[in-house]
């Protein structure tokens, strides 16, 4: 019902934009405009300013961000520079030369003042949440839409794992690690090593035939195993934790999910393999290639959030932990706590 009924929304707020563009493109084209000049003005007011005005209250209490009126006013621009006669494109030349500058202008003092906003932000939720990748994301979360923010901060965060923080972080009690016993750092130091091998090999192969292509896949290897390396070392960065009222679960910026201690059906310490099915999930994306020693089974089932807002639902997951018992122990005991309360 609600993707039905969110549908139906988008389908008003950008359909009607686009069909009044789809009008006036059909206008530049028509006989009539041709045998009345005098629409230039029109057209481009309407190019210019009535549809972005039409699509600003379409997206009123919508989360749509107001800076995407913008990108609809340029294509506006565009249609018309393409449509339009040169002879007739003045007040377009006139909208270039005068309001453009200053719509950039506007534009970078808008993103400088957000990027101000985000910094204090950080700042501020560094007191809170000490883990870099929550902050960066309640951050991006600030300044970009929903689906764009997860991304852009995906993408700063392996950066950042990767070749800013070298510091080892301090474990608090309720915190526990899981790379330094389950081989998953040699695995990926395994991929980096084979991505750096075929891409050698692979260059001076295409390069015979397009050095334009050689260099293409070599910089997308190169990036790629920079990700790579991001995800590795961010798996130290990110422990797993017993809170107040569950579970915080992370396989670095990889995989992440809470499970509150009400929907833990029981936690038990095993390397069995499960039969497969929809409903149980391994926290690391490496799936039967690295071990696991914990199971967790729910009363119903949750969501793992993947890289890049990805969504899987399970009601078992298995995962491994460096010091299976004592999380055992623990997790135990605050589920105790839990049912007394």
């Amino acid at each position: 019902m609600n993707n039905s009924l969110n549908f139906s929304r988008n389908l008003i707020i950008f359909g009607i934009p686009l069909s009044l563009l789809g009008t006036l493109v059909f206008l530049m084209k028509s006989p009539y405009y041709i045998e009345n000049p005098i629409m230039d003005l029109a057209i481009s007011i309407d190019l210019l300013i009535s549809v972005p005005i039409v699509y600003f209250l379409l997206i009123q209490k919508t989360k749509i961000p107001k800076t995407t009126v913008i990108p609809l006013m340029l294509g506006g621009l565009l249609i018309g520079t393409y449509f339009l006669p040169q002879e007739n494109q003045t007040y377009l030349r006139i909208f270039k030369t005068w309001a453009l500058p200053v719509i950039e202008i506007s534009l970078l003092t808008f993103v400088s003042l957000k990027i101000r906003s985000a910094v204090k932000k950080y700042k501020s939720l560094q007191h809170t949440s000490p883990d870099f990748f929550d902050t960066l994301k309640e951050v991006c979360h600030e300044i970009l839409p929903r689906n764009v923010a997860l991304l852009f901060a995906t993408e700063i965060a392996v950066i950042y794992y990767g070749f800013i923080n070298w510091k080892k972080p301090k474990l608090q009690d309720n915190e526990f690690t899981y790379h330094k016993k389950s081989g998953s750092p040699a695995l990926f130091g395994a991929f980096i090593f084979l991505i750096a091998i075929e891409t050698m090999a692979l260059h001076f192969l295409i390069l015979q035939w397009s050095s334009i292509a050689a260099w293409i896949l070599t910089i997308l290897s190169i990036y790629t195993a920079i990700q790579i390396l991001g995800f590795a070392k961010s798996l130290s960065k990110r422990p797993i934790s017993i809170n107040k009222n569950g579970l915080n679960l992370k396989y670095g910026i990889l995989n992440e999910t809470e499970i509150s201690f009400d929907n833990i059906k029981k936690i038990e310490i095993s390397s069995k393999e499960l039969e497969k099915n929809e409903f149980t999930k391994t926290i690391s994306p490496l799936g039967e290639l690295e071990s696991h020693n914990i199971i967790i089974h729910l009363n119903k089932e949750s969501k793992l959030l993947g890289l890049y807002g990805m969504k899987k639902k399970f009601k078992i997951l298995k995962l491994h932990i460096d010091e299976p018992l004592e999380f055992k122990n623990k997790v135990d005991n605050a589920l105790k706590i839990n049912s007394e309360k």
